[in-house]
């Protein structure tokens, strides 16, 4: 099936609206700083920005490696920008953010894979005000130990990193990186700090089974992780990855119900939900379940 059918009734998007977007732009441009929002053509980004919300993206913004399904420029990046923390800060104050998210380009280049870059911008964003709670994507940094305990020392709020599929199609969508790696990194950052909370994302439509998805999700549960969002694949253009099928609505109901039933405190699958997608709310709800 192709993906460039017309798209069904439950995937409608708003146009994007240049008065919304572009504060946002100008504010991205005036600081040197990248969105994920932008660089992946996120479906959200007229809900996200009108409300005054973005996931930044350090470390540039061309990635080293190749995944089928990702927008994102691929490429040789720059050097890291010495001032991207400062400028971090200075984006989060001029929106008044209490939450924050965080997220980079994979930097395979780089000794660390970035991890300095993301603890410096987490200890920036705390030294501005302590009570910011910040959320962390973060690549596989090659499956480097010292990197990941590097940013969790900067303590998180949230620490995400996205299995984006099943083992199955790894190869052809995620090539440079390893499925074990990923869930390996979940499991350790459990291990590291047991009050962090752990979130990772998949999509569907790229051609996995139900029992593909369900051992996915029993993976994630048995590495530990808390949050989980489940969203529609949706290619960025003709040369990105096919898309084989538009998942029902009910069926992404489906797998939050078994989600909740495995253990996870909070399940977000929808065909719009992105792994940042209402990231404060999906926060505080997981929190308060926790305690509960």
């Amino acid at each position: 099936m192709s993906g460039y059918t017309r798209r069904p009734e439950w995937l409608k998007i708003s146009p994007l609206d240049p008065d919304i977007l572009s504060p946002m732009r100008k504010l991205a441009l005036d600081l040197k700083l990248h969105t994920i929002c932008e660089s992946a053509h996120c479906p959200n980004r007229p809900e996200c920005f009108s409300q005054g919300t973005a996931t930044f993206m350090i470390l540039g913004s061309t990635c080293t490696r190749r995944c089928t399904f990702c927008g994102v420029r691929k490429g040789r990046p720059r050097s890291p920008d010495p001032q991207e923390a400062q400028n971090i800060v200075a984006a989060v104050s001029r929106l008044r953010l209490r939450y924050v998210v965080i997220t980079s380009v994979t930097r395979d280049d780089l000794p660390d894979g970035g991890a300095s870059q993301f603890a410096e911008t987490i200890r920036a964003i705390h030294t501005h005000d302590s009570e910011i709670a910040v959320e962390v994507l973060i690549p596989d940094f090659g499956g480097s130990s010292p990197s990941l305990e590097n940013v969790i020392s900067a303590r998180p709020a949230v620490l995400n990193h996205n299995l984006e599929t099943v083992p199955r199609l790894y190869p052809q969508v995620r090539p440079q990186a390893q499925y074990r790696r990923s869930l390996e990194i979940l499991r350790a950052a459990r291990l590291l700090d047991a009050k962090l909370l752990t979130k990772s994302g998949i999509m569907l439509g790229l051609g996995e089974s139900r029992q593909e998805v369900i051992e996915v999700m029993a993976s994630l549960r048995q590495a530990g992780c808390d949050v989980l969002t489940i969203g529609q694949y949706l290619p960025p253009s003709l040369d990105h990855q096919k898309l084989v099928r538009y998942v029902h609505p009910e069926e992404f109901v489906e797998y939050r119900s078994i989600g909740i039933d495995m253990g996870f405190v909070s399940v977000f699958s929808g065909p719009l939900v992105r792994s940042s997608f209402h990231a404060a709310e999906t926060y505080l709800l997981a929190n308060r379940r926790a305690v509960q």
